[in-house]
C-alpha cells in the first residue's frame, strides 16, 4: 500500500487513497479495541443494504492500526452546498431523506445509544444534579433499535458522478431513537457555526418524520453533554450552556 496521497486529515487519523481503496490510518494513540470496534461497527453496517464503502482489511503500517476500505469518488454534500447555496434545500432534502433511509435499518448487535449516553453523562465534568437531570432524562426516553449513524453531517454523504450517495465514517453508529441521531446533527451544523442550515435541517427532518421539534430538542442535552467528553476548547463554551439547561428551549 501507498501512502503518499493523503486525502483528508483530522485530529489522530489520516486518511490516504491508493487507487480504489481509501486507508484510515490511526495515531499511536489509538487503541487495538477502538479501532477493532470502528471496523466491526462498519462490517455491521455493511450487512443492512446502505451504500457504504466495504472494509477490505484492518492491518498495521509502520507500527500504526489501519482500516482499508473502498474508495468513493465524488464531492460530500457540504461541498456541494458550499458550492451551490442557490440547491440548499434541495440538499438538505436529500440529506434527510438518505437519514431516513439509515434509520428504517436495524442491526440488533450494535451498542444500545441510551447505554452509551449514560456512560458519556457519567465521564463529563458536569456537577452531580446535572448529571442526575441528565441520566433521569436518558431513562425517560423510549427506547427504539433504529440505526443511528452518530455523526450524521453533509461532509459524511459523498454524491458520486452518478448521483448515487454513500454514506461514510461509521465510528459512532449506534441503535436508539432517530430523534437523539437528530438532534447529534442539529449539534454538530450549530458548532460549525452553520446556525441557518441547522434550523433549516431541523425543520425538514421533523416535517418529513412527522416528528414534534419538541423531541429533538429533548435531546440537545443528552447530545451535548456527550460530546463535551471530547474537551474540544473551542466548543466547550456552547456544549456547557446546552447541557446545563434542564430543559432545552
Amino acid at each position: 500500500m501507498k501512502l503518499d496521497n493523503i486525502i483528508y486529515e483530522t485530529k489522530g487519523k489520516k486518511i490516504y487513497r491508493d487507487g480504489d481503496k481509501s486507508i484510515k490510518v490511526f495515531d499511536e494513540n489509538f487503541s487495538k479495541a477502538s479501532v477493532l470496534n470502528e471496523a466491526l461497527n462498519q462490517a455491521r453496517v455493511e450487512e443492512i443494504g446502505l451504500n457504504i464503502p466495504k472494509i477490505h482489511e484492518v492491518t498495521k503500517i509502520d507500527g500504526k492500526w489501519a482500516i482499508v476500505s473502498d474508495f468513493i469518488e465524488g464531492k460530500t454534500l457540504g461541498e456541494l452546498i458550499d458550492e451551490n447555496p442557490d440547491k440548499v434545500d434541495e440538499f438538505i432534502e436529500k440529506f434527510v431523506d438518505i437519514q431516513i433511509e439509515i434509520l428504517s435499518k436495524r442491526s440488533p448487535l450494535l451498542t444500545d445509544l441510551r447505554d452509551k449516553m449514560q456512560r458519556k453523562i457519567s465521564d463529563t465534568e458536569l456537577d452531580a444534579t446535572t448529571r442526575y437531570e441528565l441520566h433521569t432524562r436518558v431513562n425517560s426516553m423510549k427506547k427504539h433499535n433504529k440505526v443511528c449513524h452518530g455523526d450524521f453531517v453533509p461532509s459524511n454523504v459523498i454524491i458520486t458522478p452518478v448521483g448515487d450517495a454513500y454514506i461514510i465514517d461509521w465510528a459512532h453508529v449506534t441503535q436508539g431513537n432517530g430523534a437523539a441521531d437528530a438532534a447529534r446533527t442539529y449539534l454538530m451544523l450549530t458548532l460549525k457555526g452553520k446556525e441557518d442550515l441547522a434550523e433549516k435541517y431541523l425543520n425538514t427532518y421533523c416535517r418529513k418524520t412527522d416528528t414534534a421539534k419538541q423531541l429533538v430538542q429533548n435531546w440537545m442535552p443528552i447530545v451535548a453533554a456527550s460530546q463535551s467528553v471530547k474537551k474540544i476548547p473551542e466548543e466547550q463554551e456552547l456544549l456547557m450552556r446546552w447541557a446545563n439547561v434542564a430543559d432545552y428551549q
